[in-house]
């Protein structure tokens, strides 16, 4: 640590003991509005209070205090008496102040709470960064976040694989053991890594329309659904969602790892029907699903409204149910389902919203929705949604934590938000990730999609998924597809 930095940490703890406030203001603080009653795990890194420059942040419990001078854009705490103090609090409220300088000193305004849940949030975070728009979309890897800390390396990155597109990431159980992504172009083929083994898939079949993609582990880790699209692009020259995403066909289908094939049902793979986005039950007993009627494309993308389906699935014999059930009917309510995703208590799916079409990313309009699946309540998570895109959710292994990607900042961008979620479904004020430095987010012009929580860093090495990425052999996918 630089000398003036180590000055700096050790003023703002000292600060922490003898800041002293002269009075108090009669205004809420501007930061209420953003932190009042956020829940935090008690793991997370220090919090950005983003502020104007020269200002502070008082944080509070019982007798431990802890000041953050705002600096680049942002009050942070110091990392080590942030968490003696989250420990402290486990279970309560800190007090939050917000001070500003004035002549007659430092003076506060109403003061605010943040709560600090008994539940942790998994420890890494990990998600793909991409620039916004496709000018630069060759220039992108796969990362992972400590979120205990501010530590971030990557999994893998496109710069020595031809810069290809790399996507789909996906784990099982939130175990970084068990993973899967694709690589698109250049070195094209689906990696699968498995405690330490990892292989290079063609997935593409004679009797599949292409590749796989869209992965969802079963629970346990002998399938995983995908679905198959052809996928085709426009971008809008006048229009708020500037690039619409669309399949002129896709099929649901299950890839068991063990046999190294793909096999499917009728009722998942209906050339008058587009389905897409599967994913399993906690138990592994269902498979959720989206599916819209098929329309003429592109003259009636805007009419393509995607439904909420199921269907059952039984693993030991690699079957599944005989009729698909409608949770959520898409043309009924004029409105489009994609990413659907099941709490791992198996009580509540959460899903996005948008007007039409499956890429609901790209959509302004997209919000999440919350299905009860004991009571088939369905309802709008009103805490999370913005006036922009609210998408790419995923829960924490012990279901009390999502995080998922926004563009509330700018429209543009993507970040991650993390938000917590009560036994009931009650979904808390959401925060932005939190950076080393306050003005990250202003400055960075990488996009996050796909966040996945997981328990552990991923432990294959980067030379290893490397290696195998540039490897010309893939084992070539089986097919048992009955029309």
């Amino acid at each position: 640590m630089k000398w003036w930095m180590f000055c700096f940490v050790f003023a703002c703890v000292a600060c922490g003991r003898e800041f002293r406030i002269d009075g108090h203001l009669e205004d809420a603080s501007p930061l209420e509005r953003s932190y009042s009653e956020v829940v935090v795990p008690g793991n997370i890194a220090p919090l950005n209070f983003f502020m104007p420059e020269g200002e502070a942040i008082v944080l509070s419990y019982e007798e431990r205090r802890i000041v953050a001078l705002c600096r680049d854009g942002a009050a942070i705490p110091h990392m080590k008496e942030w968490k003696k103090l989250l420990a402290a609090a486990k279970g309560k409220r800190i007090r939050a102040e917000h001070c500003v300088r004035t002549e007659e000193g430092w003076k506060a305004y109403r003061p605010f709470c943040l709560t600090v849940a008994e539940e942790p949030i998994d420890p890494y975070l990990v998600y793909r960064l991409i620039p916004p728009g496709y000018e630069m979309w060759h220039d992108m890897g796969i990362y992972q976040r400590n979120l205990e800390n501010f530590d971030e390396r990557a999994v893998l990155t496109n710069e020595q694989t031809g810069r290809n597109c790399m996507n789909c990431h996906s784990f099982c159980m939130q175990n970084p053991d068990k993973m899967t992504f694709h690589l698109r172009a250049k070195h094209g083929g689906t990696i699968l890594s498995e405690e330490g083994k990892v292989v290079k898939l063609d997935t593409k079949t004679d009797r599949t329309i292409s590749a796989l993609v869209y992965p969802y582990w079963h629970p346990g880790g002998e399938f995983i659904a995908y679905s198959v699209n052809d996928t085709k692009q426009l971008f809008h020259t006048h229009h708020r969602n500037r690039i619409e995403v669309m399949d002129l066909a896709s099929d649901v289908v299950v890839y068991d790892v063990r046999r190294n094939e793909v096999f499917t049902s009728p009722l998942l793979f209906d050339e008058e029907a587009y389905e897409t986005f599967p994913a399993f039950s906690p138990d592994g007993k269902k498979l959720y699903f989206c599916s819209a009627r098929k329309r003429s494309m592109p003259d009636e993308y805007e009419q393509v409204k995607y439904s909420l389906c199921s269907i059952d699935f039984d693993a030991e014999s690699r079957t599944f149910g005989e009729k698909v059930d409608t949770l959520y009917q898409g043309e009924r309510y004029g409105k489009s389902v994609s990413f659907p995703r099941v709490s791992p208590d198996g009580r509540f799916l959460m899903f996005t919203l948008s007007d039409y079409g499956n890429f609901s990313i790209w959509h302004q309009e997209a919000d999440l929705w919350m299905l009860d699946l004991k009571t088939s309540a369905c309802y709008p998570l009103e805490a999370l949604n913005s006036e922009s895109v609210e998408s790419y959710h995923t829960w924490s292994g012990n279901g009390r934590w999502v995080v998922f990607s926004s563009r509330r900042g700018d429209g543009l961008y993507t970040c991650p938000y993390i938000a917590y979620i009560d036994t009931e479904g009650v979904v808390h004020k959401p925060f932005v990730l939190p950076q080393k430095k306050g003005n990250f987010y202003k400055r960075f012009l990488y996009s996050f999609n796909v966040p996945e929580l997981v328990k552990a860093p991923v432990s294959v090495s980067r030379y290893r998924l490397l290696r195998t990425a540039l490897q010309d052999e893939c084992l070539k996918v089986k097919a048992r597809i009955d029309n």
